[in-house]
């Protein structure tokens, strides 16, 4: 590659959208998005439609925003598109491969169009098909290609060039359970080797085996922005109340216990101090009439419900 990266500081947002705007004549595809997405592997969750193909064009410089502005590494899109794509690397979600040509020549070729010269672009293509499980079948024409293995060249084009930045436009569409199993295992190795990758799905599960942080977008509006919590955490226990959470809230937060709220959903996180007893006490204390209670609440599925129900009013 060409230059010297100028990368951001370790904690500065990979990608910041503020008062962010996207209509199509009557379709507003975005809503006054404000966000900031932190490095490592991040989702974006949203139902088809809900506007997460939308933000991946405006940061990639392919669309401009109707209203608001787009930076990644700290620059604004709209200031260097060419150059900002230079360091991202993207994979699209529809058909788009060359059934004429073979992976080795493809994934060569996109090598080249990032600046890499064409014997290193050869040797690079070979390193990362055989990173995506696909060395043997290098040679092969994309055309004879099963969904999966076409799916993989497409990952495989999307980093040959080492970018500093990787959006995924739903990379597991179209595969059966096993292809699915590997393909998000592929993803789980770019947060072992520290890549900033932006994943999009509309198929939770996908997010939490391999994220790290979530997005989440109802409607072309962002409803959630949060790290996702490993499952299974110990020292979280979560409660669903009936009516006003507030009591509960104010009473746990008044004891100084470290608590969140998503909707109705109220969390309580204690390294040191049996979380279930806490709530407990804290329950009791408010005359909050419990829903549901377990360490599970606080998974996905029941945030963006929360989320949803919130921004719904």
């Amino acid at each position: 590659m060409t230059g010297q990266r100028e990368l951001p500081e370790a904690d500065a947002p990979i990608i910041e959208a503020r008062r962010l705007y996207k209509h199509y004549g009557n379709i507003r595809a975005l809503e006054e998005v404000d966000l900031d997405v932190p490095p490592g592997v991040t989702g974006l969750i949203g139902a088809n439609g809900a506007g997460k193909t939308t933000l991946i064009r405006l940061v990639l410089g392919l669309i401009r925003p109707t209203y608001g502005e787009v930076s990644v590494f700290g620059k604004a899109v709209e200031d260097d598109p060419a150059g900002l794509r230079a360091r991202i690397g993207y994979m699209p979600e529809g058909r788009c491969l060359p059934l004429d040509q073979t992976a080795a020549d493809f994934v060569a070729y996109a090598a080249e169009l990032a600046g890499i010269p064409p014997v290193e672009a050869r040797r690079r293509a070979s390193e990362t098909l055989f990173l995506v499980g696909l060395h043997e079948e290098r040679f092969r024409y994309l055309g004879d290609f099963s969904t999966g293995m076409q799916q993989r060249v497409k990952l495989a084009q999307s980093i040959v060039h080492d970018p500093d930045l990787v959006l995924l436009d739903e990379p597991a569409s179209g595969l059966d359970p096993a292809g699915r199993d590997q393909m998000l295992e592929l993803i789980g190795r770019f947060r072992r080797f520290g890549m900033n990758v932006l994943f999009s799905s509309h198929i939770l599960d996908d997010i939490e085996r391999t994220c790290d942080w979530v997005v989440m977008l109802d409607a072309g509006q962002m409803i959630h922005s949060a790290p996702l919590d490993p499952p299974g955490e110990s020292d979280r226990v979560s409660v669903e109340v009936f009516g006003d959470p507030g009591p509960l809230v104010d009473t746990l937060s008044r004891r100084g216990i470290d608590v969140t709220m998503e909707g109705a959903v109220v969390t309580v996180s204690s390294p040191s101090d049996d979380a279930f007893e806490l709530l407990r006490d804290g329950l009791e204390s408010s005359g909050s009439s419990v829903r549901r209670l377990g360490t599970s609440l606080s998974r996905l599925e029941d945030v963006l419900l929360a989320a949803a129900r919130k921004a719904n009013g």
